[in-house]
């Protein structure tokens, strides 16, 4: 059963005209239905069509306003919040591919930064001062041998998509602090749940290879702990930290990490979702992934004690959530490849 809204939370998104980048990615798709159920006028910025996205399935697009284009195309970013007269901008649209961004890193790092700061000025050139939370990552810190990362923690990125994410996290404090644009960033571990189709990812691959009855994957050796979050309880974070931001001034430019402390090793991870699928299989083990940092751990006590954020799931319950929706997902996709087979024998 879903948990009770508080009223005081609706009563603040009713009618909030906010701009989500990113809209039918995992996170902006997940926070985007959190928003149109709690009354939000949502503008969503989109880039490319993506038919499997759950926003696009479940008819939540038709809900929205869109606007299609580039984070780097500035006078569009500047159209878009003037036009729509943003009140809060959720800023999730990234390159988000680790081995992408090292194949490519100046594409990552055109979306990644000069996205960012064009979106920013583009608030800030409005005069409208919307409200903004960036999405920056856990992998802006670095490798830190281990240790538990705090928002104390220095950003020691090193690697493309590492250093993509510190650079735009700093470019979000600079402009509250030079210019006064309320700024507050995020920092989160690996995302999962239902809607992301990036198979190449931990746990979207895993959990197709076990629903189709095949070994699991491992690129890296299985050794890195990540701490992993759920989407849906990232949505809410979003979500809390941006009502957070319109009534409390003194948290602007702060950074907030979140975590549900959900912290395993990819075999760790990959032999839970074997148990709870019921699978039968090893995992092969490539090892062949490149710039893994071993071990990232998010201290989330300040959200906790500040924001008053708590998670609303237990680590196998979103897991369980999470195989269901790729379960209806592969389902789905099966038999709309049989209709397009049968139309194209009638066709003939």
């Amino acid at each position: 059963m879903s948990p009770m809204i508080p009223s005081s939370e609706t009563t603040f998104w009713r009618g909030r005209r906010v701009l989500v980048t990113g809209c039918t990615g995992l996170v902006g798709s997940w926070t985007t239905r959190l928003l149109v159920a709690r009354g939000a006028h949502v503008v969503g910025l989109v880039r490319d069509r993506v038919p499997g996205s759950d926003l696009m399935r479940s008819g939540l697009m038709r809900r929205i306003d869109r606007v299609h284009g580039d984070l780097e195309d500035l006078p569009l970013l500047e159209r878009t919040v003037n036009e729509y007269e943003i009140q809060t901008i959720i800023h999730l649209a990234a390159q988000t591919i680790v081995g992408t961004a090292n194949r490519s890193p100046l594409a990552t790092f055109e979306a990644n930064i000069r996205g960012t700061y064009h979106l920013l000025e583009a608030a800030r050139r409005s005069g409208l001062n919307p409200d903004v939370v960036l999405a920056s990552s856990d992998k802006a810190y670095g490798d830190q041998q281990g240790d538990a990362y705090s928002e104390d923690t220095p950003l020691r990125a090193v690697h493309p998509y590492d250093v993509s994410k510190a650079c735009a996290d700093m470019i979000g404090r600079a402009y509250t602090v030079t210019y006064g644009l309320p700024v507050c960033v995020t920092r989160c571990g690996n995302f999962f749940g239902g809607g992301d189709l990036n198979w190449n990812r931990l746990v979207p691959g895993t959990v197709r290879s076990l629903l189709e009855d095949r070994p699991p994957v491992l690129r890296s050796s299985g050794a890195p702990v990540r701490d992993y979050f759920y989407v849906k309880d990232g949505a809410e974070a979003y979500l809390l930290l941006s009502r957070r931001m319109a009534e409390d001034r003194s948290i602007h430019g702060e950074a907030f990490n979140f975590s549900a402390g959900f912290r395993l090793s990819a075999m760790e991870m990959v032999e839970r979702l074997t148990r709870l699928a019921g699978g039968r299989h090893a995992p092969r083990v490539l090892a062949n992934a490149p710039n893994e940092i071993p071990h990232q751990e998010v201290d989330s006590a300040k959200a906790r004690d500040s924001l008053g954020w708590r998670p609303r799931h237990g680590l196998d319950e979103a897991l369980l959530e999470t195989m269901a929706w790729y379960r209806a997902h592969l389902t789905r996709a099966e038999a709309d490849a049989a209709d397009s087979t049968s139309f194209e024998i009638c066709a003939a």
